[in-house]
């Protein structure tokens, strides 16, 4: 089933890599690491450039730990990403791809944010899971780290399906036990791209624009950065043909549609074995 869902987030790896480029980025702090597909990515730029990868991931899969204790330039911090940003220091570039709930990563782009203000330099954020099922849905991996005031209610059993933005079905897209998903989707403070958009509502000013440039494939990559940055410009220019474009959108939605229909016949298949 893994190898039919193309899902890290280095499948944007074509659009990402010029940008860091273009944007002399020697430096990156990841937010969740996972298996590390686009940490070893970023871990071999960083290198590259004399640079170093630091990595916030409480609880990555093994592979990954036993990866960056053997990488010189990558520093794994096995803390949330809200504890590790209190004290983190700058960087080039930050990619966000913990735990995809509002209120997580609402703060972790006030965090980011912050961190770029005190040292003087641009905003230049990537982030997974924009799309549909995050967009405007929370996910929790770790659903005792999100305050009660900000966590829905929520399921580690039911699935979310496409076309239907109410409760959780007994099918569909889910985790088995892996993560949990709000029982309904939309309204405030619920998803991944709400949190992008509250944050760039407070955040964007005329004394400090801020551009987002949405790509609608493999769930979804937000790119936040400021306006004025001397490379702001070029970027924009290159990214512009992603932005929200339809056609990419449309073979996403056809891949979800496909794999949403694999699931469906899989559980069928359980049902009567």
């Amino acid at each position: 089933m893994t190898n039919l869902l193309i899902h890290s987030m280095s499948e944007f790896s074509g659009i990402i890599m010029p940008c860091l480029v273009e944007a002399k980025v020697a430096n990156i702090t990841e937010i969740g690491s996972e298996f590390g597909g686009m940490s070893r990515v970023l871990a071999d730029h960083c290198e590259g450039q004399g640079g170093t990868l630091t990595c916030f991931d409480p609880e990555p899969d093994p592979s990954f730990s036993e990866w960056a204790e053997e990488h010189a330039a990558v520093c794994h911090v096995k803390q949330p990403s809200l504890d590790a940003l209190e004290t983190a220091g700058p960087a080039d570039a930050w990619f966000v791809d913990g735990d995809h709930n509002y209120f997580t990563v609402f703060n972790e782009l006030v965090h980011v944010d912050r961190i770029c203000r005190e040292a003087d330099r641009p905003l230049l954020a990537f982030l997974h899971d924009v799309s549909w099922p995050c967009a405007r849905r929370d996910f929790y991996y770790a659903p005792s780290r999100v305050p009660d005031d900000w966590r829905h209610p929520h399921s580690y059993d039911h699935g979310v399906v496409l076309d239907d933005d109410g409760a959780l079905k007994d099918r569909g897209f889910r985790g088995g036990g892996s993560f949990a998903v709000a029982l309904e989707a939309g309204g405030p403070h619920n998803g991944v791209l709400t949190a992008v958009e509250d944050f760039i509502a407070q955040t964007d000013t005329e004394e400090r624009p801020l551009y987002y440039v949405h790509v609608p494939a493999v769930f979804g990559l937000g790119i936040v950065f400021d306006a004025s940055a001397p490379w702001a410009e070029t970027l924009g220019k290159f990214l512009l043909p992603y932005h929200e474009n339809s056609l990419i959108a449309r073979l996403e939605e056809n891949r979800l549609r496909n794999y949403l229909e694999v699931i469906d016949w899989q559980d069928r298949k359980s049902s009567t074995a």
